[in-house]
């Protein structure tokens, strides 16, 4: 599931990179955020990223935050979509982390070779 919405690339640099200290983390984030939560039935994962460009503004977690705009983008999820709900969290959480998410989001859609 990883490789599915993050893309082998992706992957390949994160367990690649991955130091003896840090191989760990590399696998439980594996086993059990790709492996048994995002392949639940509950909510397809369009849904599942949608909920965490919410979350990962809400904490103010800009890389990871990248990494799941791209993965949205690859679930399905529109540039207007990732607008709205960008714009929700500045409801929520507070302007100034959806200021920096839309330009974590802008640079990203951008990079991918989105219209923004």
């Amino acid at each position: 599931m990883r490789r599915t919405v993050l893309g082998d690339a992706h992957v390949d640099r994160s367990l690649a990179a991955a130091t003896e200290f840090g191989r760990p983390i590399q696998e439980l984030v594996t086993q059990y955020c790709w492996g048994e939560v995002w392949t639940r039935e509950g909510l397809a994962p369009r849904d599942r990223s949608i909920i965490n460009l919410a979350m990962l503004t809400a904490l103010g977690r800009n890389h990871e935050l990248a990494v799941h705009v791209k993965g949205a983008v690859n679930n399905g999820v529109t540039t207007s979509e990732i607008q709205e709900v960008l714009l929700q969290t500045a409801i929520y959480v507070g302007v100034p982390a959806a200021l920096e998410s839309f330009r974590v989001a802008e640079s990203t859609l951008k990079e991918l070779g989105v219209d923004v």
